[in-house]
């Protein structure tokens, strides 16, 4: 930790202070679990489960889902309704950490004893990680309650926009390798859409993920992006038959993928 947390006390989420083009998601967001449901796989939900009820209360921790971009979007929008300039807070964790190294991820991490509440938790630990001006934020609404194997953590992951969040960078190399803020058009485009699957002892899991210039977005985030895109209404068809293992898929980022738009 760096410094004082800019925030703390409980911090209320305002859903009718979101921008126009996020009102189809905020007007239904509590579809968003049945979507994120969707796209996991029935035996991963099943171990999913069974590992929450063993575990537990488990340990609290938030994550940050930022939207930032104009209040409204151009005629002639690639995507309708959404403006082009339109993004989403990503970070890659650092390689040498115990859980879940190297992975695509929102910003976040575990409670601490003086948050109050799941949004200060998001917002500090954001500000720790990329070092953005949280006053600039604006918390909209917190999704359910998703338990995370195999850290044990029950995750809340909290919504919020910004017209304008101000610069973001690594903070810590220790912790984060990458901060970036990626354009929405770049998980719409289906181009950079595919499902990874991995083999763990007799089974074989898979899920939707996101190959970009600089990350494989996949797992908890990439099920909730995905979740996130379907309830917007932002999907776009893609080839769902695209199926690629796991390690293939983090060897091809980098190999010339961009944040490429639907035109």
């Amino acid at each position: 930790m760096r410094g004082v947390p800019p925030v703390s006390s409980a911090v209320p989420v305002a859903p009718d202070i979101g921008p126009d083009w996020l009102r189809p998601l905020l007007d239904n967001v509590h579809e968003v679990r049945a979507a994120y449901r969707r796209r996991v796989p029935p035996e991963l939900l099943a171990s999913i489960s069974q590992a929450a009820e063993t575990t537990g209360s488990g340990r609290d921790a938030a994550v940050l889902v930022l939207f930032s971009g104009p209040d409204t979007a151009a005629p002639d929008s690639v995507v309708p309704g959404l403006p082009d300039e339109a993004d989403l807070l990503v970070t890659v964790r650092a390689a040498t950490l115990r859980h879940h190294a190297g992975q695509a991820a929102f910003p976040g991490g575990v409670s601490d004893p003086g948050d109050d509440g799941p949004v200060a938790t998001a917002l500090r630990e954001a500000w720790e990680e990329t070092g953005i001006d949280v006053t600039r934020l604006r918390p909209l609404a917190t999704l359910e309650r998703m338990f995370i194997p195999p850290t044990g953590f029950f995750v809340v992951p909290v919504l919020a926009y910004s017209p304008d969040p101000g610069p973001v960078a690594v903070v810590d190399e220790a912790e984060t390798a990458i901060v970036a803020r990626v354009p929405l058009r770049a998980f719409i485009n289906p181009e950079n859409r595919l499902t990874v699957y991995r083999t763990t002892n007799t089974r074989r899991f898979a899920g939707p993920a996101f190959l970009l210039n600089q990350m494989l977005v996949w797992g908890f985030t990439g099920q909730v992006i995905s979740a996130l895109l379907d309830v917007a209404g932002w999907s776009v068809p893609w080839d769902t038959t695209n199926v690629v293992e796991l390690e293939e898929a983090l060897a091809l980022v980098g190999g010339g993928q961009t944040h490429g738009d639907l035109r």
